[in-house]
């Protein structure tokens, strides 16, 4: 704390008792604050205690956050921040555009604390709902803010202090923020100076994914999209999406991974578990034509009449070229999930293997991380077992793995084996 630091939340103190009885423009604080004060009044915040509005139920969160862009966000947060919140006393969240705290970690105690001001997962901390705090005055203003004690426009919030970072997307939008709230230090230069790092980290994250995710499709190509909730997608050279059915998208699929064709005998094996008819085969391939036009030749074998690109060739190109990072990225999810055809199913089960052996094979604690916090891997004993061996005792991230290791092993009654990296 700086020498004169007493002296000045003294005199803020002062400010903003006199603000709160004249509702006057303070003088004697800085003008961010007396502008937030301003912002916060005409909204009817409560300056006896913050009521930050709960609008999520714990089902609707958790499926918020899994499709929201600050889910990549995680793994580099926890590795720049977390680990020194823990030491410190400090509690880390991410908050979306509207300030809702979409993830709160840190110190125990400092959490518990927090929570008793409605700092907690779900709520509002935009200034409209809270007052002047360093998230929610990051994201009205647009720019990095820190938010000393007195600072605060509710008395319940002013033991704290916070600096938060407002997060921007590949395309400028305005995302979220970074929030770092703890006792006067979590207001320091240096934890200015730790957090926008931390938020100029994240942004170029989100910037190589944006580019890895937009590879254009090639002059005269289509591109076959498999890989997200649905039926499939078929994208053309002009870039016009059609949404397939899901036989037109597992006959794709089917024949981009046969470039040698298939007769209606081997298609009827691998698009039905007890094999459909000929008949049938050729009646779904004729529909297909109608749907892909020349994409299809006219031609038995069935087969391509132009190179076809997909998203699983992609997944498979970034994990050849040892890309993990990229690949998880391009892996959202498994191939066509509602797919009960046998070749599919064969396709699927060989891109999610490929795709995990990849991640369990490295020792990059941020993809590993990426994976566990999938639902594919959450409960996946020899990622966490993985992360446990290539992370440091002590910090946050190794004591979140043992963590989860000792619930699976009472929730699931699984247990150790011998694995090859340890």
């Amino acid at each position: 704390m700086r020498t004169d630091e007493p002296a000045a939340l003294a005199r803020t103190r002062v400010a903003h008792e006199r603000f709160l009885h004249t509702g006057v423009r303070a003088d004697g604080v800085r003008p961010l604050v007396a502008d937030s004060w301003l912002r916060s009044l005409r909204s009817g915040v409560d300056p006896e205690r913050p009521a930050p509005p709960v609008t999520l139920s714990d089902a609707d969160l958790r499926a918020y956050r899994d499709e929201h862009p600050l889910r990549h966000a995680l793994p580099l947060v926890r590795g720049l921040l977390l680990d020194a919140a823990v030491e410190e006393g400090f509690v880390v969240a991410l908050t979306d555009a509207d300030g809702r705290l979409l993830w709160v970690a840190g110190d125990a105690r400092v959490r518990r604390a927090v929570e008793e001001v409605g700092f907690v997962e779900g709520a509002a901390w935009d200034e409209r709902h809270a007052g002047t705090n360093a998230p929610g005055t990051a994201l009205a203003t647009g720019h990095d803010v820190q938010v000393r004690a007195a600072e605060h426009f509710t008395r319940a919030v002013q033991p704290w202090s916070c600096t938060a970072a407002v997060l921007t997307g590949p395309d400028g939008r305005v995302l979220g923020a970074l929030d770092v709230t703890g006792r006067e230090q979590a207001a320091s230069v240096l934890m200015g100076s730790l957090v926008r790092a931390t938020a100029v980290a994240v942004e170029a994250d989100l910037r190589a994914r944006s580019l890895a995710r937009t590879r254009p499709v090639t002059a005269g190509r289509t591109r076959l999209e498999v890989l997200r909730p649905g039926s499939g997608v078929l994208v053309g050279p002009g870039g016009a999406p059609r949404t397939l059915s899901l036989r037109h998208a597992e006959l794709l699929l089917l024949l981009g991974e046969h470039p040698q064709g298939l007769h209606a005998d081997e298609l009827a094996v691998l698009l039905h578990p007890d094999a459909m008819s000929d008949v049938a085969v050729r009646a779904e391939v004729s529909r297909l034509r109608r749907v892909a036009g020349s994409l299809v030749a006219h031609s038995r074998p069935y087969r391509l009449a132009a190179p076809l690109d997909s998203d699983v060739a992609t997944v498979r190109e970034a994990l050849a070229s040892g890309r993990v990072r990229q690949a998880l990225d391009q892996y959202p999810g498994p191939v066509l999930p509602r797919s009960r055809a046998p070749g599919v199913e064969r396709v699927r089960d060989a891109l999610a293997a490929d795709v995990r052996g990849a991640v369990l094979g490295g020792d990059d604690p941020v993809a590993l991380e990426a994976w566990l916090d999938r639902d594919d891997g959450a409960d996946d004993w020899q990622g966490w077992e993985r992360l446990v061996a290539c992370t440091r005792p002590g910090t946050a991230v190794h004591a979140r793995a043992l963590s989860r290791l000792d619930l699976l092993v009472r929730r699931l009654g699984v247990g150790p084996a011998p694995y090859p990296w340890r």
